[in-house]
């Protein structure tokens, strides 16, 4: 059974990873909150990524890096700390989880990062600087470190449209909100958190072997094309 580490599996895109993989993983969710999955395959360390020390784990094969931020403001409203506390949300805490768990992720079988970016990193959005400018970072992080690693291990990232999280809740409030959402992706529709969830878990798998470096745009559309 391999060993995963996701970083805020108690709620959204996080949760629904590790509902995917605690039926065939033993998965570790590092996270301020437990999640509601009654598994025995789910250990839960209770940590705050940005001001804790991570707990220790023995052995690991994956690792995934959920914590994120949707701080939506024009730039004018937007003080030098929106911009520094999103960096650390998104990059910072990428980093620090990377360096911890680096040593047992390089005696690890066929090892995989993943880590998030976001469509607001290819497609230029009104009031997503401060969002935009960090999961550029990130992005800027999937290709470096994938350098770094090969070919020992694998690094890359998934870049979702919208998906129906508490943390996009501002974004789907009431019905008029969702169908502009869905009008507005060529698709017409916007992404559930199983969805995200599915690629992560490919990511992770054997069956990738050939992909690293790489950022997947989960995007419906919005993104490639233009109709």
């Amino acid at each position: 059974m391999r060993k995963i580490a996701i970083i805020g599996g108690s709620k959204g895109i996080g949760n629904a990873i590790l509902n995917e993989l605690s039926e065939t993983h033993h998965v570790f969710n590092i996270s301020r909150t437990a999640p509601d999955i009654p598994s025995s395959n789910v250990t839960h360390h209770s940590c705050d990524i940005l001001t804790d020390n991570l707990p220790e784990i023995e052995e690991l094969d994956g690792l995934v890096y959920c914590p994120g931020s949707i701080n939506l403001k024009p730039v004018s409203r937007l003080h030098l700390d929106d911009f520094r506390n999103d960096f650390e949300i998104n990059v910072v805490g990428a980093v620090k989880t990377v360096q911890k768990y680096l040593p047992q992720l390089k005696k690890g079988t066929n090892p995989s990062i993943v880590l998030f970016s976001t469509v607001a990193s290819k497609l230029g959005m009104p009031f997503h600087a401060s969002v935009a400018a960090s999961k550029s970072a990130v992005e800027g992080l999937v290709k470096s470190l994938g350098a770094e690693f090969a070919p020992t291990i694998r690094v890359n990232a998934i870049a979702p449209t919208v998906t129906d999280t508490q943390l996009a809740s501002k974004l789907l409030r009431n019905e008029k909100m969702i169908e502009n959402m869905i009008e507005r992706h060529p698709l017409k529709k916007f992404l559930n958190p199983e969805e995200v969830a599915s690629t992560a878990q490919f990511l992770l798998s054997d069956k990738a072997a050939s992909f690293s470096g790489q950022v997947f745009e989960m995007d419906c559309g919005i993104v490639s094309f233009k109709i």
